[in-house]
């Protein structure tokens, strides 16, 4: 069992051991969701489009569960930074208590009021009863999402990104075995269930996953010995968890109703628009995680450096961050602007489709260096135990600036798609001219500066 003392070594070393296996799990996951766009467009585009809806509303109260991971690995990791066992295992069993309670309460709000958050983006017919379906089997799902992200959480402050990479390349693997067997069926032996039965995939294997990463949670050194009445609510603890999450899972369901603007942006264009959105973002996704691994490992290393009072580290940490990810962006651009119609063709044939998801990556290749940059920042202002700037940051950047933008360049200048497009892009760029002001403020209070 992995359990590294991040406070000590080279920043470099850190950083390879956390991000690599942490990006490898990622990509692992977005190939997962791509299994799952493949066989809803051997379907239809409706499926298509329904998939990429109903997941949206599915993916908000997944928000808790990422949410609370991120509180996970920055208050476990800073206990763990401050050597104080005691203090890390009490954190962790209260954390997966939160969680199941969290989850309890979340099936029966997603119950609900999911359909009313699909029809919001939707017109009645086809995509809209897909998405309805697809949202309500995924429910089963949600154990699995919330309690998992919050034990990779623990793992990943004790330095383990090996543990959740190896249940989602299992989990993948078991996605397209999946997939086909529930959707299709075995001829006189087990009935499909069609377009549904890419949802029923996602609670088997996702229940795995949780079982195999709370194995690994349970034997963890600082766990080892506890007892189940640890796992009753504290309130003072609960009240601390709430503190780091609510920021983060905010700003991530800021994030997904923007999904929901312009989703309603779009289907004034059609629902091959909303099909071609959905599909080049699992793209957009696909090149970002080596960046998203690399950023997410700087909030475990910052977060027991900080805990440490080690801040010369802590910004060694942050700049080696943006030096790395300076070079894996630039390289991702010219994939974008010129592959992009090339990547949309492996998924669906339809022409209409693959030309919108072209014009969304062609912006999105100028977007790349600044979307590491806001990622990066997130991971640090989490570890400094100061994540409700990050909610600020995404409230203007993700509610305002893209309904904004996006409502002047279509409305009022009658833009099309790509209007939709460069108005996320404005609301981006802007974002990010925040977020640089806050970090180094809260630097400059915290550690004493960003240089």
């Amino acid at each position: 069992m992995r359990d590294q003392d991040l406070t000590e070594g080279p920043i470099s070393g850190h950083f390879r051991t956390l991000a690599i296996p942490a990006a490898m799990g990622m990509l692992f996951s977005t190939l997962y969701n791509v299994v799952d766009v493949y066989f809803a467009g051997q379907l239809s585009t409706d499926a298509q489009a329904g998939l990429a809806i109903g997941f949206q509303a599915f993916f908000i109260m997944m928000a808790v569960g990422i949410g609370t991971g991120s509180a996970m690995s920055a208050l476990v990791g800073n206990a763990r930074g401050k050597k104080n066992d005691d203090l890390a295992r009490k954190t962790a069993m209260q954390g997966l208590s939160f969680a199941a309670v969290a989850t309890v309460i979340l099936i029966f709000a997603g119950f609900m009021g999911g359909p009313y958050l699909i029809s919001v983006v939707s017109e009645p017919g086809a995509y809209r009863d897909a998405a309805n379906g697809y949202f309500y089997w995924l429910l089963a799902a949600l154990p699995g999402f919330l309690v998992a992200f919050t034990a990779n959480g623990i793992l990943q402050a004790h330095g383990d990104s090996v543990t959740m990479q190896r249940a989602l390349m299992v989990a993948f693997v078991a996605n397209i075995v999946l997939n086909p067997l529930f959707i299709y069926g075995i001829p006189g032996f087990i009935p499909g269930i069609g377009f549904n039965g890419i949802a029923l995939a996602t609670v088997v294997s996702q229940t795995g996953v949780m079982l195999f990463v709370l194995r690994a949670v349970l034997n963890l050194r600082i766990i080892k010995g506890a007892g189940a009445d640890e796992l009753k609510p504290n309130a003072q603890t609960y009240r601390e968890i709430l503190s780091q999450m609510i920021p983060t899972t905010t700003a991530i369901t800021v994030m997904f109703i923007s999904g929901f603007v312009v989703q309603y942006a779009l289907k004034g264009f059609g629902g091959h628009a909303i099909a071609a959105y959905g599909i080049a973002l699992r793209i957009e996704q696909i090149l970002l995680l080596p960046v998203l691994g690399m950023t997410g490992a700087l909030l475990p290393i910052a977060a027991q450096n900080f805990g440490a009072d080690q801040h010369e580290r802590v910004r060694e940490a942050l700049w080696f961050c943006w030096k790395l990810g300076f070079v894996m962006t630039i390289g991702a651009a010219p994939i974008l602007w010129f592959g992009g119609a090339f990547a949309m063709s492996l998924f669906t044939d339809d022409l209409a489709v693959i030309e919108v998801g072209q014009s969304y990556l062609r912006i999105d290749s100028f977007l790349f260096l600044i979307y590491m940059m806001l990622f990066s920042i997130n991971s640090f202002l989490q570890a400094l135990k100061r994540p409700i700037w990050t909610l600020w940051i995404s409230i203007y950047r993700q509610g305002f600036g893209v309904a904004f933008f996006v409502w002047l360049l279509i409305s009022v200048f009658g833009m099309d798609v790509w209007g939709v497009w460069l108005g996320i892009a404005i609301a981006v760029s802007t974002g990010w001219v925040m977020a640089m002001i806050i970090a180094s403020r809260v630097a400059n209070q915290e550690i004493g500066g960003l240089r």
